[in-house]
C-alpha cells in the first residue's frame, strides 16, 4: 500500500513507516500533515485517485543538506565565480495514510533502552603463547623472483661514412 503526495513542489511515493526528506515545512508539535494526495495504490497494478485523503507524519529532524558548489567560468575572460548552497530540509517519518474512510498506520518505533547482555559466558582465557599466535596473522611464504641481472649498455657501432 502506498500513496503519492505533493510537498514542496515535488511528488513523493510514500508508504506507512517510510522516512522522506521534504523541503523545509512549518511544524506543529512534531507533526506534519500533507493534504495533497495525488494517487493511492492498495495492491500492485491498481492505482486510484482518492476523493479525500491525507498523509500524516512525525518530524524526525530538520537541517540543511550537503553543500552544492556552483561554479561559473568563462574562458579567456578572467571570469570565475564560486558559490555554495545548502538546501534546508525536514525529515519526516510517515505514520498514517488515510483516504475515503480507510486508514493505514505504521508500526510504532521501539523505544531505545538498555541493551541486554548476552546470555552465554565469555570463553576462558587462553595462554599467552596462544593469544600472540591469534593476534599476529601469519603471512604465507612468498616466492621471490631473482632480481634481473644488470649489464652495461653497449653503444651501437658507428657506421662508416660512404665515400
Amino acid at each position: 500500500m502506498y500513496a503519492v503526495i505533493r510537498a514542496g513542489g515535488k511528488q513523493y511515493r510514500v508508504a506507512p513507516g517510510d522516512v522522506i526528506r521534504v523541503e523545509k515545512t512549518p511544524v506543529e508539535d512534531g507533526r506534519v500533515e500533507f493534504r495533497d494526495v495525488l494517487a493511492v495504490s492498495l495492491s500492485d497494478g491498481q492505482i486510484t485517485r482518492p476523493g479525500e485523503g491525507r498523509v500524516v507524519g512525525q518530524v524526525i529532524e530538520q537541517g540543511r543538506g550537503d553543500k552544492v558548489l556552483v561554479f561559473h567560468y568563462k574562458r579567456k575572460k578572467q571570469y570565475k565565480k564560486l558559490r555554495g548552497h545548502r538546501q534546508p530540509f525536514t525529515a519526516v517519518r510517515i505514520s498514517e495514510v488515510a483516504f475515503d474512510g480507510q486508514s493505514f498506520t505504521a508500526p510504532e518505533l521501539p523505544v531505545p533502552g538498555k541493551k541486554a547482555k548476552p546470555a552465554h559466558p565469555k570463553p576462558a582465557k587462553a595462554g599467552a603463547a596462544e593469544v600472540e599466535a591469534e593476534a599476529a596473522p601469519q603471512k604465507p611464504a612468498a616466492h621471490k623472483k631473482p632480481a634481473p641481472k644488470r649489464t652495461a649498455h653497449k653503444a651501437a657501432p658507428k657506421k662508416k661514412p660512404k665515400k
